[in-house]
């Protein structure tokens, strides 16, 4: 088999299978794993897979677990709605919750996976389906057979013109900053030990702490610009733009924002449903067919669930071909539904104040119920 694509997907989907006696390799375009984005988010369902796997104390031995989910206003930081984390959320969903720097678990994934089977410096150019199998051809000549291709790729997917001449990325009308400050530099900050959502006029903050708790990492989000300026999907942003997007927001957010050394704004991307996962032997996984809005924090965390469920069906299935159709049946509705959610959020996220601000403040009051079909899911046993 071959797993295109060196991000969390690909080397969680590299584990899964061979913890089921199936032998893969890693296509990494990069020539070394270096961070992608400053943190992410593991909740239950992605943490539970990774402890499947063996790799739960390394990761929790890197990761600051939150205190609390809380919701907040704008401007004067009221606390809107909270959900208690830490040692209730494992007892509910039966794993932790952990916030933790991407290059950490990158190289804790890459750390557990055979380092013969993992290439660097391999940028694919090209599929085709032989006889034999699918072959790869990358970028410098060389390549590759397998008798599985997967395309782990992410939201810019090469292997997904393989799978479907559509393009269904779209950009969302969304874009944001990111930044990892010291807690130390944030005085202003209320609870730095939670996971927070600011919600306000066309925007919110969202932030927890990573690692040991000392570092706290932020996704800015501004309903703007309408439409995205080149094809490229991060630009240059000064750093009087980043503060100008956040004015007269609670002194908390302004200094967040503020401290970032990460001057870019990122163009938020997501997908429309897509109705092909997989064309004869070539899959794809995460991202590269269901890119997804980060406001659920679900992104990594449904591609490692994909890549549990993949692992299995193929384990499972004497005929590739049937368990890669029986691997889409079974993600196709949930990340849909995980997709959707993530889109509506979006829009409640950023309500000015007013009516429909304090409806939405209100429902809040069922978050759980939302937390329960998201967080409690168990990919392990699909």
């Amino acid at each position: 088999m071959a797993i295109v694509g060196g991000g969390i997907g690909g080397l969680t989907l590299a584990l899964s299978l061979r913890s089921r006696g199936i032998v893969a390799d890693v296509y990494e375009q990069a020539s070394e794993f270096r961070e992608v984005g400053a943190a992410v988010a593991l909740s239950a369902n992605g943490t539970r897979v990774l402890r499947d796997l063996g790799v739960g104390d390394r990761l929790d031995a890197c990761s600051a677990v939150p205190t609390e989910l809380i919701y907040r206003h704008w401007r004067d930081a009221r606390r809107i709605r909270a959900f208690e984390a830490g040692e209730s959320y494992e007892k509910r969903f039966g794993a932790p919750y952990y916030g933790v720097h991407r290059a950490d678990l990158q190289q804790i994934l890459v750390g557990a996976c055979d380092p013969e089977r993992v290439h660097l410096d391999h940028r694919i150019v090209d599929l085709t389906e032989t006889a034999d199998g699918v072959r790869l051809t990358f970028a410098d000549g060389r390549e590759a057979t397998a008798d599985v291709v997967v395309g782990a790729d992410g939201v810019h997917s090469t292997v997904r013109s393989h799978i479907t001449d559509t393009d269904t990325l779209r950009y969302s009308g969304t874009s944001g900053f990111r930044g990892l400050i010291p807690a130390e530099q944030l005085p202003n900050l209320p609870d730095p030990g939670a996971i927070q959502f600011w919600m306000g006029p066309g925007g919110h903050l969202l932030h927890y702490p990573i690692g040991s708790g000392e570092m706290i990492n932020f996704l800015a989000v501004r309903h703007e610009p309408e439409t995205w300026p080149d094809s490229a999907w991060m630009r240059p942003a000064p750093p009087e733009e980043i503060a100008a997007a956040f004015d007269g927001w609670h002194p908390a957010v302004v200094d967040m924002v503020t401290a970032t050394s990460i001057h870019r704004r990122w163009a938020l991307f997501t997908q429309d449903p897509s109705n092909r996962w997989h064309r004869g032997r070539v899959v794809l996984l995460g991202d590269a067919v269901h890119a997804m809005l980060p406001h659920h924090g679900q992104g990594a965390n449904q591609s490692i669930e994909d890549a549990a469920v993949l692992a299995a069906c193929l384990a499972e299935a004497e005929d590739p071909s049937a368990a890669l159709d029986r691997y889409e049946r079974l993600r196709r509705t949930r990340t849909r539904q995980v997709q959707r959610s993530s889109r509506v959020a979006s829009d409640l996220l950023h309500l000015p104040d007013g009516p429909e601000a304090e409806q939405r403040d209100r429902n809040l009051a069922t978050i759980d119920e939302t937390l329960d079909w998201i967080h409690g899911h168990d990919a392990t046993v699909a």
